[in-house]
């Protein structure tokens, strides 16, 4: 008689995992159809350079004791950004920001009082008339006489930079693939074996010489198959049609396939909590969106996380999804390694370690 092989029955578990899964309609959805309507939506609306607002951020070196630079500083139709000069670089490059502003204080009366330097990045070009508006507008109330007289209080030069545009679609896919993920991890899991509980058929597996934790990878292997095919299927979407920067082609790619089976891995451990915890079928939804509704909206998923309240922005930052979307933008647009995104990476194992720690305390097989 010949030794029953636990590999030959992984991989027919997989396979017939995989059937079912790709013949489920939900999982379709939340997986692919869900997250692509998102992507077409923002996708059509193109470039989210300004998001409608002038923001700007004082460049280094500015002289921050100027009557002009607190005048400036309360003008309401500026959004200044804080922060040091990695991050206000960061979002100089990215398009984030109308400008840097430069503020230079003369002494010498042949010159203008002020010397004005705007940096500002290509794909905001078109804010600068604005920007110089803005400020003319504010000199002339500071010496309302000034246009009697040939001198000028400030004299405004532009500087532009030239930069990747860094467009919606480069913001919107990471964050929507992301929650693809943590939604289809969670959701997937949860159900697949509280219903292989319900119905009896992991007390059958278990007449039978395979292993448990076979029954429980190749469940596992199944999901991770499935939801990186949709993961593939998003990022091309995003590149072909809308332009979705792939900085370092085919490799950030692979790169962004990577970080995803890392995702899934990490974010079915939530299933499992929720499939332990779960009484029915019907207590699944509520424990599962209490797990994925607050990273929907905190985790930077539309918007960064940054516009959010001082006191909220911890939390914000501590959540698993948080570190999956930082790390693909990161590689995708910045062009960064999976080794330059290993804190992330590794925070998001810990998040695992965690995770399957209490779902080996909660998860039943009966």
């Amino acid at each position: 008689m010949s030794q029953y092989s636990n590999a030959r029955a992984m991989r027919a578990l997989i396979k017939a995992s995989l059937q079912s899964i790709l013949k489920s309609p939900s999982a379709i959805v939340f997986s692919i159809a869900f997250p692509l309507i998102f992507i077409l939506v923002f996708g059509f609306l193109g470039s989210g350079g300004g998001h409608g607002s002038l923001k700007v951020a004082t460049a280094p070196g500015s002289d921050t004791s100027s009557k002009l630079y607190a005048v400036l500083h309360n003008i309401p139709e500026l959004k200044w950004v804080q922060g040091d000069s990695n991050y206000i670089n960061k979002q100089l490059n990215e398009g984030e920001l109308a400008a840097t502003i430069s503020i230079t204080q003369h002494t010498d009366s042949t010159l203008p009082q002020y010397s004005i330097l705007l940096h500002t990045p290509s794909s905001q070009m078109a804010a600068v008339p604005q920007l110089k508006a803005i400020i003319n507008a504010v000199t002339q109330a500071m010496d309302p006489e000034i246009a009697t007289r040939a001198a000028k209080l400030a004299y405004i030069q532009v500087q532009e930079s030239t930069v990747r545009e860094f467009k919606m679609i480069d913001f919107i896919l990471p964050g929507q693939l992301g929650f693809s993920l943590l939604a289809g991890s969670v959701f997937g899991t949860a159900f697949v074996f509280f219903n292989l509980r319900q119905t009896l058929v992991l007390k059958r597996f278990f007449a039978t010489p395979v292993r448990k934790e076979i029954i429980v990878l190749s469940e596992g292997i199944s999901r991770m198959i499935f939801q990186m095919m949709g993961a593939s299927i998003i990022i091309a979407i995003g590149h072909f049609a809308f332009g979705y920067t792939l900085v370092n082609g085919i490799i950030t790619y692979i790169e962004m396939i990577t970080l995803s089976g890392i995702a899934i891995l990490v974010f079915m451990g939530f299933g499992f909590i929720v499939s332990g915890l779960a009484k029915s079928d019907a207590t699944i939804p509520p424990f599962a969106n209490m797990i994925t509704l607050p990273q929907f909206l905190l985790a930077g998923t539309f918007f960064s996380i940054d516009n959010f309240p001082k006191w909220l922005q911890p939390f914000c930052k501590a959540l698993p999804l948080t570190y999956l979307n930082d790390a693909m933008r990161k590689v995708a647009f910045d062009g960064a390694s999976l080794w330059d995104v290993r804190i992330d990476v590794l925070l998001l194992l810990l998040w695992g370690v965690v995770l399957y720690a209490i779902a080996a305390k909660v998860f039943k097989w009966e």
